[in-house]
């Protein structure tokens, strides 16, 4: 788990100009020898906003919403004052969640990427718990209130995760499956759960349907999911993750040291141009995973590492009319997908998932797209018809 509270905000694309400078001020390392001033210290809150104290931080912007996770206090302490110089009008727009929030990473490597998403979010929907589930390259992590931390650890340990001291995640076991029921391997919340994960994706496409959230693409958009290159000890490019080693830099040093600096230029380009996509994820442990429209490929040259030749494409749900802790989202509707998608042939596709503030992201390859697209649709339409149902057409 990752040290500490965590606030999720949620800027409306309108704004996205007036919140450039500080989403740079928590993405970019800080030189700590610049920072001895009193001066220096009175606008800058920590030296080392992201490989110290941050520990995690997420910047997603969409065609929905620019989206951030960052540590409590840099909510407080660089966003809300840009918040405090809007409009009163602009001001309400934008909103930082009430609740801190707790991430948990997973390690979970060897499973296919579809069916991880499921053994991840079943136990916690059916737990009653509301979760933001993000995929980055190497890891996944899932985002929860901070109330909810002893439910969330008991609901993992309840179907086989492990803690691991050396990795700082909750690890996987090499035999876990998906079950259809669920319901008794998590403590029971007070409302009446769903008896099975199929009850639990009807109750979320109802919700979906009551709340006209239709599922949508973007024509022409396609996603790469890269890693920034890590420099060796002779400077040379490497994927690795950061180790974490005692002979390794200290955590106070910043990301500049370990990697390739035109990474951050090429992050600031894409960031100062509002891309359609990009949803960069910082963590102390792990090189920057990146997941880009695959038209700023041009932008990151060769300080990337991943597949840049497939096609990934994001299926959309926009998620505004639901309240924040609505629950079960990620897991009724990948469910849905996995059980879908692998009805066509023996190969489900790898499907993945992306929370922000107020939306839901599928991603899959473009040859999965067109069919997955059609599933949702008409479990939305189904849901509809059962909550209203009309006479047939004669």
């Amino acid at each position: 788990m990752q040290d500490g509270n965590f606030s999720l905000i949620h800027i409306p694309l309108s704004l996205y100009s007036c919140f450039l400078q500080p989403i740079l001020r928590v993405l970019l390392p800080h030189d700590i020898a610049a920072l001895n001033s009193a001066e220096a210290r009175d606008h800058m809150p920590d030296p080392s906003p992201i490989h110290g104290k941050q520990g995690f931080l997420n910047v997603s912007i969409t065609p929905v919403e620019c989206s951030i996770v960052c540590r409590e206090e840099y909510a407080k302490s660089v966003f809300q004052p840009a918040i405090d110089l809007l409009s009163e009008e602009a001001r309400e727009q934008v909103t930082i969640s009430r609740e801190p929030y707790q991430v948990f990473s997973i390690s979970s490597a060897g499973m296919e990427a579809s069916q991880r998403v499921m053994d991840l979010t079943a136990p916690l929907a059916m737990a009653g718990i509301p979760i933001f589930f993000i995929t980055t390259y190497y890891t996944d992590f899932i985002l929860v209130p901070g109330k909810d931390h002893k439910t969330v650890v008991q609901a993992l340990l309840g179907r086989g995760f492990e803690f691991s001291e050396s990795d700082a995640a909750y690890v996987a076991p090499s035999g876990i499956s998906h079950s259809r029921d669920a319901s008794s391997d998590v403590a029971q919340p007070c409302t009446p759960p769903p008896s099975s994960v199929v009850e639990l994706q009807e109750r979320t496409f109802k919700l979906l349907s009551q709340r006209n959230v239709v599922p949508f693409i973007k024509d022409g958009l396609y996603l790469a999911q890269c890693s920034g290159k890590e420099l060796d000890s002779n400077s040379n490019y490497s994927s690795r993750p950061i180790s974490n080693d005692s002979n390794d830099t200290p955590a106070h040093s910043t990301w500049m040291q370990k990697v390739e600096p035109n990474l951050y230029l090429s992050l600031v380009a894409a960031l100062a141009i509002q891309p359609r996509f990009l949803s960069v994820t910082l963590t102390k442990d792990d090189a920057p995973s990146l997941l880009m429209d695959k038209a700023l490929l041009y932008l990151f040259g060769n300080f990337i590492a991943g597949d840049t030749d497939s096609d990934l494409v994001p299926i959309f749900l926009d998620l505004s009319n639901l309240p924040l802790e609505s629950t079960g989202i990620v897991c009724g509707v990948a469910g849905r997908l996995v059980d879908q998608t692998r009805s066509l042939d023996s190969d489900g596709g790898e499907l993945t998932y992306l929370s922000t503030a107020r939306a839901g992201v599928v991603i899959l390859p473009s040859e999965r797209s067109e069919a997955a697209l059609e599933a949702l649709v008409p479990s939305l339409e189904e849901a509809t018809w059962k909550k209203n149902p009309l006479p047939s057409a004669t």
